[in-house]
């Protein structure tokens, strides 16, 4: 069993980038956290090992910190 979670695509600056969209839970993600997503379809049902179920997104990973290497830092909102 997954859970599903509504995921927002962020630019680097961590603001809103595009639409929303569903994604398959595989680590346990929670509200608030940022994630990486795999939004190609056979990735998404070879990471679940579901062949006959439509999906498209999957969170594989919960994204702790970034790096910059381009030595450029984002600016940050404020809250």
């Amino acid at each position: 069993d997954y859970k599903l979670l509504v995921v927002q695509p962020l630019d680097l600056d961590d603001a809103p980038d595009g639409d929303e969209l569903i994604a398959v839970d595989r680590v346990d993600a929670g509200v608030g956290d940022r994630v990486l997503v795999v939004k190609e379809g056979n990735a998404a049902r070879q990471i679940t090992g579901r062949d006959r179920v439509p999906l498209q997104a999957v969170i594989v990973g919960v994204v702790d910190h970034v790096d910059w290497l381009t030595g450029r830092e984002p600016e940050r909102r404020k809250p």
